[in-house]
């Protein structure tokens, strides 16, 4: 008798037409081996939604040294979660071996690509949690039943069988999928304690499929939100890239806010856009990804540098503007409310070096563009981050911060033929005058310094040795 669960290749309208040629041969290396063999996650989902998948993960009830012994070209991968990685010349696939247990950590948001394993002989099967029920360590193998249960949710847990074409729904994730709904396999306030990153992968497949979220799925997401302050921040770095830079970023940033998580990942941007500057909402955030998510839909490129630092703008911009009223110079005060904002963003997301230098960059240069005078201009032109710093300008002069006169001019100059830009660049206006601190004139105006006496260099006279 035929399994309930059991979709026969006649019943659904996927295809091995589908499926890159690297994950056919990687299923069919597996299953010539005599091993059993699925495609699995979002590869299957996103092929029965008729999108293409970002990538092909594959299970099986091979061990990791069992599968690198099968492809020459794989790789271990993981110390936490002993993955396979076979590298094909454009193409990955990772494979898995079947897990045991509901309360097993998503494997594809707790690998460190960087960890390979020269042998995974010694390494004990274990799954280790803490006193809150957070998912410290597991590698204990299962089989196909353990794993279908195990996974986060129904739509991400269907399973399609190389061997007769067949796809195993055992949780009902093709009725979810065709329902557009999202759902924890499981209790969800349990799954969410083994793993609070659920959480956000909750909002980021519902933001990325369009999907709305079952009632028992949403319920618990804004009483459990504390618990992600006990994720590492670097793994929560991960996972902001994973929502704002895949073209759904305003999407994901609207469905954080709405369940009160957005705070636990940026809370100084949290408390600064409860703020209305001039009884106006701050909207630079908003518009910068709404930026980010049409360059990725053009196939153009984008960056983390520029993703953060409009992250963090509105706490930076807010801080710097208290302490230019407290007398501090605006570049000076720039610097230092970055230094403070980014202090205290590292606790709870840590942004590599790599990328927080380029985006205390951008925030540096931004008062440089009010310098349109002499050879400053052509100084900023010719700075690395000028472009960065310039589509930045951009996104605060469409949020209202600068005046539309200071965007234009700037995007007339980068253009202009040398000549025009000698012109602009004398009939620019002259930047107001930086204040000194504790030097103010009558009625508060800064006052202007004559010019410094030049100092006679005066030469140490030797002594001379006497005869």
């Amino acid at each position: 008798m035929e399994q309930p669960y059991l979709v026969p290749r006649s019943a659904h309208e996927l295809s091995r037409k589908q499926i890159s040629q690297a994950a056919l041969r990687v299923l069919y290396g597996l299953k010539d081996a005599g091993f059993q063999a699925y495609l699995v996650g979002g590869g299957v989902r996103d092929l029965l939604l008729g999108r293409e998948p970002k990538d092909f993960d594959v299970v099986t009830d091979a061990r990791p040294e069992e599968v690198r012994r099968i492809f020459r070209n794989a790789r271990l991968i993981g110390r936490r979660f002993i993955l396979v990685h076979v590298y094909f010349q454009q193409e990955i696939i990772e494979v898995a071996t079947f897990r045991c247990g509901n309360q097993q950590a998503d494997v594809e948001d707790t690998l460190d690509p960087d960890e390979a394993l020269d042998e995974v002989e010694g390494w004990a099967d274990a799954m280790v949690q803490d006193e809150n029920g957070r998912l410290l360590a597991d590698n204990l193998y299962g089989n196909l039943e353990d794993d279908i249960f195990r996974r986060d949710f129904t739509v991400n847990a269907l399973y399609y069988n190389i061997a007769d074409f067949s796809i195993l729904d055992r949780v009902g994730g093709l009725e979810d999928l065709r329902a557009g709904r999202l759902r924890v396999i499981g209790e969800p306030e349990v799954r969410y304690r083994e793993d609070p990153v659920r959480m956000l992968r909750a909002i980021r497949f519902a933001a990325k499929l369009g999907f709305r979220l079952a009632p028992e799925t949403e319920a618990p997401l804004q009483s459990l939100g504390h618990l992600l302050h006990e994720v590492p921040p670097a793994r929560l770095f991960d996972e902001s890239l994973k929502l704002f830079l895949a073209g759904h970023a305003v999407e994901s940033y609207e469905w954080l806010r709405q369940h009160d998580l957005f705070q636990y990942l940026f809370p100084a941007t949290e408390r600064a856009l409860s703020r209305e500057h001039e009884h106006f909402p701050l909207i630079l955030l908003h518009k910068a990804l709404e930026n980010t998510d049409a360059r990725i839909a053009e196939g153009k490129p984008v960056t983390p540098a520029f993703l953060f630092a409009a992250l963090l703008w509105e706490p930076v911009r807010l801080e710097a503007d208290t302490l230019v009223q407290q007398g501090m110079p605006e570049a000076v005060a720039l610097q230092q409310a970055a230094s403070q904002v980014v202090q205290e963003q590292t606790r709870h997301i840590a942004i590599p070096k790599r990328f927080s230098v380029p985006m205390r960059e951008i925030w540096d240069l931004q008062s440089r563009f009010q310098q349109r005078r002499g050879r400053r201009p052509f100084s900023l032109l010719a700075h690395p981050r000028f472009r960065a710093a310039y589509d930045f300008l951009l996104l605060r002069v469409a949020a209202g911060e600068v005046a539309e006169e200071l965007g234009a001019w700037w995007t007339e100059f980068q253009d202009a033929s040398n000549e025009r830009k000698m012109t602009l660049v004398r009939e620019a206006p002259v930047a107001p005058a930086p204040t000194t601190p504790g030097a103010e004139g009558v009625e508060g105006e800064p006052v202007t310094r004559g010019p410094r006496r030049r100092r006679r260099r005066t030469t140490k006279r030797k002594d001379v040795a006497q005869p």
